[in-house]
């Protein structure tokens, strides 16, 4: 539906997590036999969670957990961990930086630029734990960084940047050719972000395996306000999905729909779902473990900028390991522990014996969802 916002100027209406909700199906399956696992190109993962490619959660030893426990870590090309020999330093400036002086501090930390030898040496760690390696890296290291990845055994290798499209113009800069890209490096590409129905089927029609959506929702994500633009994550996440079946039915492809961002709690994963994403990408739910290499912070991508940083550092804490995160058992009342245990919880309620089935569940807009009946806790 549209509104107007002024004389003939059309706006649409677009949603977030707070603002919808899920309706419980006719029937309800055990939570213990529904499968919560997920197909992302040619491998099948346990779980349908990705660590984002963030310095403050996803180190190599903290991909290797995630890989054991049955989901998938990314690891950032262009972060400390290619950029120091010894990132734990680095990372402790970041950590021990006093509020006024974060960004500038983690500014200087990234200067220094990566090398090739750590972005093998980092691989090959994570590899020799037996780990699924998933590496990040920005638009204008693509082509650079993809072909040293798949030399060094990296199983995914992602593009993202805050905006990612099949169709970039540029008069100063060699302009990346996704399709070209993955046809190169011969490992499944993942490349995102993107919020919208056309830049998302564009971005299918290059190979990737997977799409990553989201402008802007991440808690320590400054885009929106620095910049103005995103579109929530409910309706971006819909409308990318849409695109999946088109593409889907257009080609006989699936191309996994990744939700990146916005998700605080286990009720957030299941919209995330029930909207469409196959997979979900977290940071700050993540950067709580104990094992995180934040120290119980979290900060920005775009962080580092010296042209524009949208990012910042936030405070998380450190609530439980990586394991009680993910299954728990949870001992906070908030739905930041046992996620993987929530995802089921309402699969059952939904029932929804897959992760494509709970694609169907019916949502609705319900902005009161949160404050219906909850002065008690809110007045707390």
């Amino acid at each position: 539906m549209s509104f107007f916002i002024g004389k003939d100027r059309e706006a649409r209406r677009a949603y977030g997590f707070d603002e919808v909700a899920i309706v419980p199906g006719a029937i309800t399956i055990n939570p213990e036999e529904v499968d919560a696992s997920v197909k992302l190109g040619p491998r099948k993962l346990k779980i349908p969670f990705v660590m984002s490619a963030m310095d403050a959660v996803t180190s190599p030893q903290t991909a290797s957990l995630m890989s054991s426990l049955g989901g998938l870590a990314v690891l950032n090309l262009d972060g400390v961990y290619a950029r120091y020999e010894k990132p734990e330093e680095a990372l402790k400036k970041i950590i021990e930086a006093k509020e006024s002086q974060a960004t500038e501090i983690v500014q200087e930390v990234y200067s220094k630029p990566p090398k090739e030898s750590l972005i093998v040496k980092r691989i090959k760690e994570s590899k020799a734990k037996g780990a699924i390696v998933a590496v990040s890296t920005v638009p204008q290291n693509a082509a650079r960084y993809g072909a040293l990845a798949a030399r060094a055994g990296a199983d995914y290798f992602v593009v993202q940047a805050t905006v990612v499209t099949a169709k970039h113009v540029s008069d100063n800069h060699h302009v990346l050719d996704l399709k070209e890209l993955a046809k190169k490096i011969k490992i499944p590409l993942i490349v995102g972000n993107c919020v919208t129905y056309g830049a998302a089927l564009e971005l299918m029609e290059t190979g990737a395996v997977g799409i990553l959506v989201g402008v802007g929702p991440g808690s320590a994500c400054t885009s929106r306000q620095v910049l103005g633009i995103g579109v929530p994550q409910v309706t971006a996440i819909a409308d990318v999905a849409k695109a999946r079946e088109a593409y889907l039915k257009k080609t006989g492809r699936y191309v996994s729909v990744i939700a990146d961002g916005g998700m605080a709690n286990g009720g957030d994963v299941c919209k995330a779902v029930a909207c469409g994403a196959d997979m979900v990408m977290l940071g700050s739910a993540f950067a709580r473990a104990q094992e995180a290499p934040g120290g119980g912070y979290h900060w920005g991508m775009a962080m580092p900028s010296r042209y524009l940083p949208r990012g910042t550092r936030v405070r998380v804490g450190q609530t439980g390991s990586l394991r009680q995160i993910l299954f728990g058992p949870s001992l906070r009342h908030d739905g930041s522990q046992n996620l993987v245990g929530a995802l089921k919880t309402c699969m059952g309620y939904v029932g929804a014996k897959t992760l494509r089935a709970m694609q169907m569940a019916q949502v609705i807009i319900a902005p009161e969802i949160k404050t219906e009946g909850k002065a008690l806790q809110l007045s707390r």
